[in-house]
């Protein structure tokens, strides 16, 4: 993977630790000869911390998906660290506790809808700040969770991941006509932060390692940081409004 991704220019967003798949995949994507820029929501310093951790020390954006004029500002901020983007990695993700846990009948609509805007809503609003800074070529990728089953304790971050999917086949279709491939990865479960914050986690560890044909380590996001590679580089140019599975081999076996 030493030249994959020789002179392309990738945004990464979702960064909180050392331990996240997108740091995973900043860091491969600097190793396969990317120049990368990342965007933090929140706790900025922290993100700042973990991005000297990088192969590369790469500068950092503050970023909330939710609010417009950062969306409005995005392409700008960007410029100051590259001229354009050939990728842009979505790895934004969240749902309020009261949308998970088995609470799925008693959630109420306001915490539906924060869980669909930032998880599914937003590729669409991270792709169009992102649009002007894309050409013919450049590639979008975005982080699913499988959601052809109904998970323990997912409850609504697997419709939210649902209209992920469906977020990405239209985002295909819009953007095509301009070059843009716009697909998803979607990853058997890593401890990361992120999936420690879910109830019942601990359920989709055990499914994982009994029954991925491949097998499946829980502690190495690398498999999946090198899949997203793939999807930012040129060797998939035909590729789009794909869910590309990096999970061992698990969602295709039966009960």
């Amino acid at each position: 993977m030493s030249n994959l991704l020789e002179g392309k220019r990738i945004l990464v967003t979702g960064i909180i630790t050392d331990a996240s798949i997108a740091f995973h995949a900043a860091k491969a994507a600097q190793e396969a000869g990317a120049t990368v820029v990342l965007t933090g929501f929140g706790r900025l310093s922290l993100v700042k911390r973990v991005a000297k951790r990088l192969p590369t020390e790469a500068p950092v954006i503050e970023l909330d998906v939710q609010d417009q004029e950062h969306l409005d500002g995005l392409a700008d901020a960007v410029r100051e660290h590259v001229d354009g983007l050939d990728g842009v990695l979505h790895s934004i993700g969240f749902a309020p506790m009261d949308a998970l846990g088995g609470n799925f009948l008693h959630t109420e609509w306001k915490d539906v809808a924060t869980a669909v805007e930032v998880s599914a809503y937003s590729f669409k609003s991270l792709a169009m700040a992102c649009k002007p800074l894309l050409g013919p070529g450049s590639s979008l990728v975005g982080m699913d969770f499988d959601n052809t089953v109904a998970w323990p304790g997912y409850d609504w971050m697997g419709v939210a991941k649902a209209a992920l999917e469906a977020t990405t086949r239209y985002l295909a279709r819009d953007l095509g006509p301009e070059g843009i491939r716009a697909n998803l990865v979607a990853a058997g479960p890593v401890r990361t932060m992120a999936a420690k914050s879910i109830p019942g986690f601990d359920t989709f560890e055990e499914a994982w390692v009994q029954r991925s044909p491949l097998g499946w380590d829980l502690e190495d996001p690398t498999p999946v940081a090198r899949t997203i590679c793939a999807l930012l580089s040129d060797w998939l140019p035909a590729t789009t409004g794909e869910v590309v599975h990096a999970d061992g081999g698990y969602h295709a076996m039966g009960a």
